[in-house]
């Protein structure tokens, strides 16, 4: 009898160790996430199932063109890509990224704009001062974001510089559907 009660209570031990591991996993280093909406198309579709890694700003600073995750608001996170780093001037122009006055490359939105026709943009013009919060530069702790889908997405242009303290994470997996499995990023 206490030769199956020591293997219940090692069972039992093994469990809770794996739940704990679970737990501080999901809240400290990676959690589950689904893409709400188009904003990021032809990136990220809407009901995408993406893992968000939650520790990477913690040793690292961002970098352009990283795909994030944000509150937005007490109810609502967001995905969008950063375009635009602390000290930065980020203007538009002729559907053209202008970062601190250097043209700066969106490879990810090459097909998108070779679709438009010659009169077309995809990303109508704006500057930082144009933005809520009217900055010259993005302050310290900030970033500016836009989504993929410049034509349908709530982003900086509209919510302005996002704090760096109210980031989750940085997406880095597509999990889900099985077709769209992909490693995520530039």
């Amino acid at each position: 009898m206490s030769k199956k009660r020591n293997e219940w209570f090692d069972w039992i031990k093994a469990l809770l160790i794996a739940l704990g591991l679970a737990l501080v996993i999901r809240m400290f280093l990676f959690t589950p996430i689904i893409v709400d909406g188009p904003s990021m198309e032809p990136t990220l579709h809407d009901r995408d199932q993406m893992i968000v890694n939650m520790f990477t700003y913690r040793f690292w600073e961002p970098e352009r063109f990283d795909i994030i995750v944000f509150h937005a608001n007490s109810e609502k996170d967001f995905i969008k890509r950063i375009i635009g780093l602390p000290g930065e001037h980020v203007e538009m122009k002729d559907d053209v990224l202008y970062i601190n006055g250097e043209e700066v490359a969106e490879p990810f939105l090459q097909d998108q704009k070779e679709q438009l026709a010659s009169n077309e943009v995809l990303t109508n013009d704006f500057t930082l001062e144009n933005l809520p919060g009217e900055f010259e530069v993005i302050p310290d702790g900030y970033v500016l974001v836009l989504g993929d889908n410049r034509r349908n997405s709530t982003d900086s242009r509209i919510i302005g510089v996002i704090p760096m303290d109210q980031v989750v994470g940085k997406t880095e997996l597509t999990y889900w559907p099985i077709n769209r499995l992909q490693l995520v990023g530039e």
